[in-house]
């Protein structure tokens, strides 16, 4: 069932203009699958969508690697910050990211396969994301790291 959601994902995203999970969920139903908000935040973590403009809207979008290789975690990080804003801040031990709406979910998703020393843990939100850090030494290579890929 998961399969056959999240392709009916991929084709709803390619075919019209989705806005937001319930807009997503809503188009799903139509479809005749029923899932939580829980579920789409899932799928499009994994399917690893990302928010992009298509006629003056922010939209749902496939990520351009599904025509190539399946990319590492610090290349998908570099495509994502080449076609995504991301602001960074520190707050403690935490790297806080604050981006466009529906694409923190991917970040920390390519984060996570990156498997960075020193990114301890991610939880993403809708458009922020919080990277757990060991210590300050850490927080400040990763802020470095990750400044330096968003900067092309």
């Amino acid at each position: 069932m998961k399969q056959l959601r999240q392709r009916a994902i991929r084709d709803l995203v390619e075919q019209r203009p989705i806005r937001t999970q319930q807009e997503l969920a809503a188009a799903l139903r139509e479809r005749g699958f029923r899932a939580t908000q829980a579920t789409i935040s899932r799928d499009i973590a994994e399917l690893e969508l990302v928010k992009m403009g298509r006629e003056g809207v922010a939209v749902y979008a496939l990520p351009a690697r599904l025509a190539e290789a399946d990319p590492t975690g610090e290349e998908r990080l570099r495509r994502l910050f080449r076609d995504i804003p991301v602001e960074f801040r520190a707050a403690g031990l935490l790297l806080v990211l604050v981006t466009l709406p529906g694409s923190a979910h991917a970040i920390a998703a390519a984060l996570d396969r990156a498997r960075w020393p020193e990114a301890v843990g991610t939880i993403a939100g809708d458009d922020t994301l919080f990277i757990a850090c060991a210590d300050r030494r850490a927080l400040a290579r990763l802020r470095g790291r990750l400044e330096r890929l968003a900067a092309g």
